[in-house]
């Protein structure tokens, strides 16, 4: 059963194979040429998987310490995922021990997939979902490791490296445009990250403006599971 249920979440992440093998490489040039050994890069993909953050954190690593500042940073990088945990909670529930690796692996590309992605009836869906959210991770972590010893081996200008998580976001974006007729929770999020933008500058725009996106849905009253019955 379990073996069933990898050989049918397996071409579900194919997409998601060709953009985290390529990040994950560019994430790991980035940090071994900041001087790190290409097993950082592994271990930062295996426990904190993180994607953007672990990007920011190159940066981190390389300038004065402080844990003040970190925190807050990881806070407004990483705020995202409080609602995409709250629209989980069901979806988890019933998961056993596997749910605390499901909370942890949520990255922006599995929670796209376990909203739009139907378990195969004769499958047992939680183990359907689990190993969508594992294969995801080893994705990264094999482009992290590519990239790393990449890195080591080679030296070249990495300047702009880092571009490439900010790519994925857009083309995701646009993905989700193209697949949905509704859009008006895809121009809810982008008015009020702008407005946000304004109000609060570059730095701190981010909590705000998902705080504007879960408040604006919530009064037009349409919760996820009527946008997305899979959700």
């Amino acid at each position: 059963m379990k073996l069933k249920a990898f050989k049918a979440a397996f071409p579900y992440t194919i997409p998601v194979l060709m953009g985290y093998l390529f990040l994950g490489i560019a994430f790991g040039i980035l940090l071994s040429s900041n001087g790190y050994h290409y097993i950082w890069a592994i271990l930062m993909s295996v426990f904190i998987y993180a994607g953007s953050m672990q990007f920011v954190a190159v940066g981190l690593l390389t300038s004065i310490f402080d844990p003040l500042g970190t925190m807050l940073l990881t806070l407004m990088v990483n705020a995202r995922h409080l609602f995409y945990g709250l629209s989980m909670i069901t979806k988890f529930n019933d998961m056993g021990i596997k749910k605390f690796y499901m909370i942890f692996s949520l990255s922006d590309e599995t929670y796209s997939l376990l909203c739009s992605t139907k378990s195969p009836k004769n499958l047992d869906k939680n183990w359907f979902y689990f190993f969508i959210a594992l294969l995801n991770q080893s994705y990264w972590i094999l482009g992290s490791a590519i990239g790393g010893i990449i890195g080591s081996l080679f030296t070249f200008n990495s300047k702009g490296v880092d571009f490439a998580m900010t790519a994925l976001f857009v083309v995701i974006f646009i993905n989700q445009w193209q697949s949905n007729t509704n859009h008006t929770p895809a121009l809810i999020g982008v008015f009020a990250s702008l407005l946000c933008l304004i109000i609060f500058g570059a730095n701190n725009f981010i909590i705000p403006s998902m705080i504007a996106i879960l408040f604006t849905l919530t009064v037009k009253n349409k919760p996820a599971k009527e946008r997305d019955p899979q959700c």
